[in-house]
Parts: structure tokens; C-alpha cells; sequence
């Protein structure tokens, strides 16, 4: 089964931001998500992963109507936002949440399990 794990960040914390930064010159943090990732890669868990942009860089659009509306920012003014996310692979919600636990370790972010429908 899949599993999206949503990273949260918020606009407080903007270490993700250093930490990306610093891929060039990798911190403890991002070997320690580089280890993670390479973890899930070696035991068959890793689908795909990424992180996201700021929110201000989104674009919102609603096509329900007539036409096309496109809105600068994000669909949510919020202190917490998506910071990026995994999808794995994962026997049960037990085994998905053992993962997600080590993922908030290591990326130092809360993190939120969801299975695919």
C-alpha cells in the first residue's frame, strides 16, 4: 500500500531554507535526510519524494467556472504549510508510521500519514 508523508513546516522555521542552502556544503541535517532516503531506497519504501517552494510561489487556479481564475499565493494564508512530502511503499499503516517517525527525526519537521485511496 501507499502512504503520502507530508512534511509541515511553518514560517517560523526557516532552517529548511539554510538546509537547502547548504547542499552544496551538506550540514548533519541533510545527511541525515540523505540517510533516510537512502534507507527507504535499500528497503523497497521509496516511491518518490520532494521538497516544495515557499508558499508565496504558488499559483491557485479555479476552473469551475466559465474561465480560468489564476491567484498568486497559496490557497491557505496559514503559519503551518506543506514543506515537501515522501510517497512510499509500506506493508500497513504500522510499518508507515514507523517510517514516518524516523522521516520527522530525520528532516526535524513535523510530519502527517495518509494512505492512498
Amino acid at each position: 500500500m501507499q502512504y503520502l508523508i507530508s512534511v509541515i513546516d511553518n514560517a517560523a522555521d526557516l532552517a529548511i531554507q539554510d538546509e537547502m542552502a547548504a547542499a552544496g556544503n551538506p550540514g548533519p541535517e541533510s545527511r541525515t535526510l540523505d540517510a533516510f532516503n537512502d534507507r527507504l531506497v535499500a528497503e523497497g519504501h521509496w516511491v518518490f519524494a520532494g521538497g516544495l517552494a515557499a508558499p508565496g510561489t504558488a499559483t491557485v487556479i479555479d476552473n469551475r467556472g466559465g474561465e480560468a481564475l489564476f491567484t498568486d499565493g497559496p490557497f491557505v494564508e496559514s503559519k503551518e504549510y506543506l514543506g515537501g512530502l515522501w510517497i512510499i511503499e509500506a506493508a500497513d499503516l504500522d510499518v508507515a508510521l514507523k517510517l514516518a517517525a524516523d522521516g520527522s527525526k530525520a528532516c526535524n519537521r513535523k510530519v502527517e500519514v495518509r494512505p492512498f485511496a
